[in-house]
């Protein structure tokens, strides 16, 4: 039993199911058929007692002591379907193929309780839709009872929103004298969003002022804000006075930064909001549609790592993606094995890392609509990045003083790209930026001319709109 049709079809070719069936296909000893969605749902107030079809407080907290399931009214056909392939006498166990997570196990549970079946299940965890894949996890069926905490967990899950939305939806609607809809999710969310849009109307923009000087060792050196505009006034006409600054300190301090780690989903749905303006459902969605192609490996991953048994395949992996996109060693880790950072087997839960199959290097990609190909670059380019050398730059910070102000100066200067000359290759039309850092001049401690000397007026920002990358980096993340 699987998820979806098109993944019922994937398995049924592997296993030689061909013969097509309404809801299901059969063959070479097996039945493969699927869910839509969630077939059984859990059932409404009402369903328990006739006096929950008024709402009213009284009534609250409505708390089942055993809970009620229902099969869904827009899918009971799919459901008779299965039912009667469970009960089949020629059906001897059922494989649970939904999903490898923890709603495609609620799916499947449900759906083999309400059909009241008895026979025996298994598990088919998957991390990636290859054949290859499929035949592994076929010849290598889990026991349902591993699984058993992740159901419980599924449950528990569901449960709450349904407490938490009846109670809560009913309580408010029967106080305030309207439908109110109340949710563990989206109320605290509406929350969050109307604190900041009230921020952001009662905000009001404070002036600065700073002072800009062009010296003549080759750079510009810029003072503090200043919050009033006849002290910066001064401050330019004093310095245009002097026209000459001493070079105080200049601090030189080697940097690198370490090549980012593989994609979890909430990481890929971050950076294709940032770099690509989709939301977290369409990366979602793209995503998905790519793992049900077999071009990346399962999506609906919380881990940034591979485990042990996944390292030899990684770097297998790596050598191919570099052939495919003509990467040369010198923009790669030369470390062995550079696939050991990728490797943390306590941070893999149900599944490791998203990554792209070696299936991919032969579809045609072009083919693929235009949102899915660049979701495809950014798991490409993380993968290779993940094992590429580290970044490192000089950073410089030069301090000078002129009319008893200090005014500093920044540059940066690249040692290696590392793993950006990777991310640079790869993504090139995605980014489509370049690449600016100012190095600052070669210069002593003593004192230099003042070229020019320059005001410039600035406000402060109110707080920005909430969007899909102010909520990852605040912490609400939109999880598996």
């Amino acid at each position: 039993m699987a998820e979806k049709p098109s993944v019922a079809m994937s398995y049924a070719k592997v296993l030689g199911a061909t013969n097509h069936q309404d809801g299901y296909l059969e063959g070479n000893g097996y039945l493969v058929s699927w869910c839509v969605g969630h077939l059984v749902e859990l059932a409404p107030p009402n369903v328990y007692d006739d006096k929950y079809v008024k709402w009213s407080i009284a009534d609250l907290p409505i708390l089942p002591q055993k809970w009620q399931y229902l099969v869904s009214a827009s899918t009971k056909k799919q459901f008779g379907i299965l039912q009667k392939l469970m009960h089949r006498p020629d059906v001897d166990s059922i494989v649970n193929s939904c999903d490898s997570g923890r709603e495609g196990e609620l799916i499947f549970r449900l759906v083999y309780q309400q059909a009241e079946c008895k026979k025996p299940f298994s598990r088919l965890w998957l991390s990636s839709m290859e054949e290859n894949a499929i035949r592994e996890g076929f010849a290598h069926l889990k026991p349902s009872t591993e699984y058993d905490a992740l159901y419980n967990a599924a449950l528990c899950r569901e449960r709450a929103d349904w407490m938490v939305g009846i109670n809560a939806s009913r309580l408010f609607s029967c106080l305030y004298g309207q439908p109110l809809a109340v949710g563990r999710v989206m109320t605290p969310v509406l929350a969050m969003t109307v604190v900041r849009e009230a921020a952001i109307a009662a905000f009001t923009p404070e002036k600065f002022y700073t002072v800009d000087l062009e010296l003549t060792s080759g750079c510009t050196a810029s003072s503090r804000r200043i919050p009033e505009k006849s002290v910066a006034e001064n401050l330019l006409k004093a310095c245009r006075k002097e026209m000459v600054a001493t070079i105080q300190r200049i601090t030189r301090k080697e940097k690198s930064e370490n090549p980012p780690p593989l994609y979890d989903l909430t990481t890929l749905q971050r950076d294709a909001n940032r770099l690509l303006g989709y939301s977290a459902q369409q990366t979602l969605d793209y995503v998905q549609s790519l793992y049900e192609k077999k071009l990346t490996t399962y999506p609906r991953t919380d881990s940034c790592y591979i485990t042990d048994d996944d390292e030899e395949m990684l770097e297998e992996l790596t050598e191919e993606l570099e052939g495919f996109l003509d990467i040369t060693s010198a923009d790669v880790d030369e470390a062995v094995p550079r696939t050991r950072r990728t490797v943390n087997r306590e941070k893999v839960t149900d599944h490791h890392a998203i990554l792209p199959t070696r299936s991919m290097l032969q579809a045609d990609l072009d083919a693929l609509p235009k949102g899915e190909q660049n979701v495809l670059k950014l798991i490409i380019a993380r993968t290779l990045m993940a094992v590429s050398k580290p970044f490192r730059y000089l950073e410089t910070l030069l301090t000078t003083e002129c009319a008893g102000e200090e005014f500093t100066a920044k540059g940066k200067e690249v040692l290696e790209e590392g793993w950006k000359a990777v991310e640079r290759k790869v993504l090139a039309n995605i980014l489509n930026r370049k690449q600016e850092l100012t190095a600052l001049p070669n210069v002593a401690e003593n004192e230099c001319g003042i070229l020019n000397a320059e005001l410039k007026e600035g406000q402060t920002s109110p707080p920005k709109h909430f969007t899909d990358v102010i909520c990852y980096e605040r912490g609400i993340r939109n999880r598996p």
